[in-house]
């Protein structure tokens, strides 16, 4: 029997709901589907075109551009060949490229635009394993004996029987690498955290438990698919719940995206969620007369109803709802949301009050690379402003006794890729050192307070985060 894998659900979801729509993008002023029968063809025939170029297990093939089909493709495809995909962020310089192309040792890196392929070019000699280059569609052909269009790389999977592939897919073991996502290093070269193919499907059946997410939710693919957030809401849940996925035209378009997708279910990182803020209370402010009064009256209606998981939302809400909610939210395109998520950094309780406000509760998860994504999560029923939530079902989380974050379980990281030194460090009888300082409350709840790495000792011998000293000079 074929273990469990996203690959692996990716052709069982083919099975189960063939013509229901997987992923639409945007094309001639409107929204264009493609089914999930449509895609698992095509994530089969990229991974037969792999083989067709001499792909092995174990070996990486690199993506660099932004969110589109493409990517998604080739990320399924790689990890359903044995291999693990590197994706790239595309704001990285041609020298930053050559390190994750060479680090990686891909024989193949697969690139969005003529842009993204200059830095490839520009680095060629000192990428000596990268034998081939595959553009996107749309992209100028480029006459360059290394580079094959979009199409001559998907003809390639003609000579290969679709059966070889289907063996790899199913000849997958739950511990072997499955992706490789590489961090930004702060004091050197980036590092390469390995994710297990458990690693993955575990975290997507969690994800979806905490979220209630299923097929019949959509959300808007935006932020890098080089980080592993995105690759969780565009990739691995959609897999396997069945819901859609739509592809931004391009960073810029992701506000008139929103309001024409209007997703149930959005991954935002603080930046976003602010700049959300900022706009909308400049629209609010420039209300006057009876119509300020209203929305005053509504944003405290707001507020009461959703402070806590079981706030009031009686007439007074319904009322504000009809009156204002129901006519802003869609117009910042969130009309249709239910699961609202913000990660990746820390995010201003502020910002999350007054979300909350306007009937858009934001849930704060906090989690890194190196477990998969989460480690804790505000949940729908179960949220606290000013915390990243309780720790997520199934996972050990202690704090140490110098106020590190430690975490244990299936989400945990292989270790860091050709890095054994780093890895030892990170990784201690099961326990991942997350460098992160928190604490719980009584009701086990986290919160943050400080990264291990800024901590200032005094001359006393005593540690201190100057997180919270900074927190109470700006308050």
């Amino acid at each position: 029997m074929a273990t469990d894998t996203i690959p692996n659900r990716r052709l069982q979801r083919a099975v189960k709901t063939p013509n229901d729509a997987a992923y639409y993008v945007r094309e001639g002023g409107s929204w264009k589907p493609t089914n999930w029968g449509t895609y698992s063809d095509q994530v089969t025939q990229a991974g037969r075109a792999l083989i067709a170029l001499g792909f092995q297990p174990g070996q990486t093939v690199c993506i660099l551009g932004f969110n589109r089909p493409e990517w998604a493709i080739v990320d399924i495809a790689t990890m359903g060949a044995g291999g693990a995909p590197a994706g790239i962020y595309t704001t990285c310089s041609p020298v930053e490229v050559r390190y994750i192309v060479a680090h990686a040792e891909a024989p193949v890196i697969v690139v969005e635009n003529e842009e993204q392929w200059r830095k490839v070019l520009v680095e060629r000699e000192n990428m000596p394993k990268l034998k081939h280059v595959v553009t996107m569609k749309g992209c100028p052909a480029i006459a360059d004996d290394m580079v094959m269009s979009w199409e001559e790389f998907m003809s390639k999977g003609d000579g290969v029987e679709k059966k070889a592939y289907v063996d790899r897919v199913e000849a997958l073991e739950p511990n072997a690498l499955a992706t490789l996502i590489y961090t930004s290093g702060t004091t050197g070269p980036p590092k390469g955290v390995m994710l297990s193919n458990h690693n993955l499907a575990w975290t997507a059946n969690v994800s979806i438990q905490i979220t209630k997410i299923d097929s019949t939710d959509c959300s808007l693919s935006y932020l890098p698919l080089s980080h592993i957030a995105e690759q969780m809401f565009t990739l691995h849940l959609p897999i396997t719940t069945g819901a859609r996925v739509y592809f931004a035209e391009s960073i810029e378009a992701v506000p008139e995206n929103l309001k024409e997708v209007q997703p149930t279910v959005f991954f935002g990182v603080p930046r976003i969620w602010e700049k959300f803020h900022a706009g909308i209370s400049a629209k609010l402010k420039d209300a006057t007369g009876v119509k300020a009064k209203l929305v005053k009256w509504a944003l405290k209606v707001g507020w009461e109803a959703n402070q806590r998981p079981d706030g009031h939302k009686g007439l007074q809400y319904q009322l504000a709802n009809k009156l204002i909610f129901s006519k802003l939210k869609p117009a910042i395109g969130m009309g249709n949301a239910r699961v609202c998520v913000s990660g990746a950094a820390p995010i201003a309780r502020e910002v999350l009050e007054f979300f909350a406000s306007l009937d858009i509760v934001v849930l704060e998860v906090y989690g890194q690379s190196e477990d998969t994504g989460p480690t804790s999560f505000n949940t729908p029923t179960r949220y606290r402003y000013g915390s990243v939530g309780p720790a997520i079902p199934g996972v050990e989380v202690r704090i140490a006794d110098d106020d590190e974050i430690m975490v244990k379980g299936p989400n945990v990281f292989l270790g860091y890729y050709k890095e054994p030194e780093a890895t030892a460090e990170a990784l201690s009888d099961g326990w991942l050192h997350s460098g992160d300082l928190g604490a719980f409350d009584d009701d086990g709840f986290l919160s943050i307070t400080g990264r291990k790495k800024d901590i200032i000792i005094t001359a006393g011998g005593k540690n201190v985060a100057p997180q919270e000293i900074e927190k109470r000079l700006k308050s």
